[in-house]
């Protein structure tokens, strides 16, 4: 019997449809300098060739080779909401993985997208608590019973699984995805999701009886729940994961996180790679016999372009461009632009030119990046710079149509990326920044499920009291000015809500309990989606179908073609976690 197992694995996760390489933004220090470092990195050629080297490294070392995507191909940019699944099976094909998990946007167009995906693709598909037991088998777009889908088995209440040969040993890969599935994406009705953990548990324990010890779970919960996942559950050998969007990795030179790679819990360890195909993870890992890790080296790799622009408060020269690059060649987890040039003429010549126009029509001028994280922290206190902005459009728009609209309410999990200084496009909106063509709802609501709703969706967000469905839910307003303080009990953490007047900044009064006011958010807000239930209390609901997220934040920009207004914050928030964290 061997003493040690080792694994080639290769892993990306929340591609979002980036096919060609996604903006990134850096802040680097060369000495006393201050730079902040734009550029573009990763795209499906660039960890295409990566893929292949690695895979052929694995190959001439006699090492078995893994190929796995997190979920959440879909959605994110103009070549899914132009070609839907087609470009994505047809890239995905041409990358070869191993395996894929079903993610939340996945499914955010019912059954009947992902069903045609499943039938173009040409590798598994994982979703080992998605139970199609109930599903209609004669509607069109069914996934129950394709056989690239690995799903719940019903009768055995076990994930089915995947089986590769590993060493002298058997590899399985369990797919697992988010059992709240119904509160954050749209799966048809006929389609439910079962407990994740408890499904994992099942089935782990039914492979060790068969004598299967190296168990790979392939995941789309995100970070927090792979670490209960991996607490609660012994002998998971490693976990694959996605939801979170989390670089793990030290990027503390280039301004960025610094989380550890493979992180390990229980003697699990725990890998996610980010987000948009910015990044690929490799890694090489050592097991024992039992299937617990020895060993895990690697981590996440930027590609980038050879070309990057630098600013700061000051001239940057040919000296300070020198200096970057030589403190980029010397980064242990960044690439260049190597690319595979199947992959990049496939992007060129079939997909790109359908788009290629919205890339060229210019909406606005933006004089300032403005970044988007979902939740507030300690530089950015009250969140997202450019939700707000996506917000005071809902509304303006919305109050054009309708003026006795009083405030907009969305979501941060529905703007997508940062927005960078400069021009912004068409494709810019439509293809990255609000990619989802979400019809907005006005409806008339008293004060008091304001209060709720508000309060929940924070608590959703923070998983504060509650198991939350990701940071995707915390609330930006215009019109709605709100105080939120995480240590105080269940019930009383929205302890302040303002209402702003006849549509003055300096005007504002507070938001009555049994009084109406009238808001807009998108229809999937307006549904109670992650936490907005009480939103659901509204007297009334109505589509404005003639106007969706997209088009309003256009018709804004149209009318308001600079983003440089100031008004007063909105978002006013204290964690529940020590030191504002």
């Amino acid at each position: 019997m061997k003493q040690s197992y080792t694994l080639s694995l290769a892993h990306i996760n929340d591609t979002h449809s980036n096919f060609e390489p996604s903006r990134v933004q850096f802040n680097l220090t060369v000495g006393h300098l201050k730079l902040d470092m734009t550029c573009h990195s990763g795209g499906y050629a660039r960890i295409g060739h990566h893929i292949a080297k690695a895979r052929q490294a694995a190959t001439e070392a006699n090492t078995p080779f893994i190929f796995l995507h997190g979920g959440d191909s879909f959605q994110g940019t103009l070549y899914f909401s132009h070609f839907k699944g087609k470009a994505n099976a047809h890239l995905l094909n041409l990358l070869a993985p191993d395996a894929m998990v079903i993610g939340n946007h996945d499914i955010d167009e019912g059954n009947a997208t992902l069903a045609e995906f499943a039938k173009q693709i040409d590798f598994p598909l994982l979703a080992g608590n998605m139970d199609l037991s109930q599903e209609d088998i004669n509607k069109p777009g069914c996934l129950r019973g394709l056989p690239n889908l690995l799903d719940y088995d019903h009768e055995l209440k076990l994930a089915k699984y995947l089986v590769k040969p590993f060493h002298d040993k058997t590899l399985a890969i369990i797919g697992i995805t988010l059992d709240q599935m119904k509160e954050i994406a749209r799966p048809d009705p006929d389609t439910h999701f079962v407990d994740a953990i408890a499904t994992t548990a099942r089935t782990v324990e039914h492979l060790k009886q068969q004598g299967i010890k190296h168990i790979i779970v392939l995941s789309h919960l995100g970070l927090d729940q792979d670490k209960r996942l991996a607490a609660e559950i012994d002998g998971i050998s490693l976990i694959v994961g996605g939801h979170t969007h989390t670089l793990q990795g030290d990027f503390r030179a280039l301004g960025l996180s610094n989380m550890p790679y493979g992180e390990v819990i229980n003697n699990t360890p725990i890998v996610h790679a980010g987000k948009y195909a910015e990044v690929v993870g490799l890694a090489q890992i050592t097991f024992d016999a039992e299937g617990k890790m020895l060993t895990l080296n690697g981590g996440n790799y930027f590609m980038l372009d050879q070309h990057f622009v630098l600013s700061a408060n000051v001239a940057v020269n040919d000296t300070d461009y020198r200096a970057v690059r030589q403190q980029l060649n010397h980064h242990p987890h960044i690439l260049w632009d190597e690319a595979d040039a199947d992959i990049a003429g496939v992007i060129r010549d079939i997909y790109k030119p359908a788009i290629a126009e919205m890339e060229n029509y210019v909406i606005a001028q933006v004089p300032k990046n403005l970044v988007h994280t979902r939740l507030p922290s300690k530089s950015l206190p009250h969140g997202s710079q450019i939700a707000p902005w996506v917000s005071r459009s809902m509304f303006q728009e919305a109050k054009l149509v309708d003026p006795r609209i009083n405030f907009a309410l969305h979501n941060a999990g529905g703007v997508r990326q940062s927005v960078s200084q400069g021009q912004l496009t068409l494709a810019d909106v439509m293809g990255q920044l609000l990619p989802f063509e979400l019809p907005l709802v006005k409806y008339e609501i008293q004060g008091q499920f304001l209060y709720q709703a508000l309060e929940s969706a924070i608590n959703s967000a923070t998983n504060n009291s509650v198991l939350g469905t990701g940071a995707g839910s915390f609330p930006y307003t215009y019109g709605l000015r709100y105080y939120y303080d995480g240590r105080r009990p269940l019930g009383e953490r929205l302890f302040r809500l303002e209402m702003m007047q006849q549509g003055s900044q300096s005007l504002w009064q507070t938001v009555e309990y049994e009084s109406l006011y009238m808001g807009v958010s998108t229809s999937y807000t307006a549904a109670g989606k992650e936490g907005y239930h009480p939103l659901l209390q509204a007297r009334w609901q109505e589509s404005m179908e003639s106007l969706t997220l997209p088009q309003a934040f256009i018709r804004f920009l149209k009318r308001s073609p600079n983003l440089s207004d100031l008004w007063s914050q909105h978002v006013h928030y204290t964690s529940h976690r020590p030191r504002g964290k």
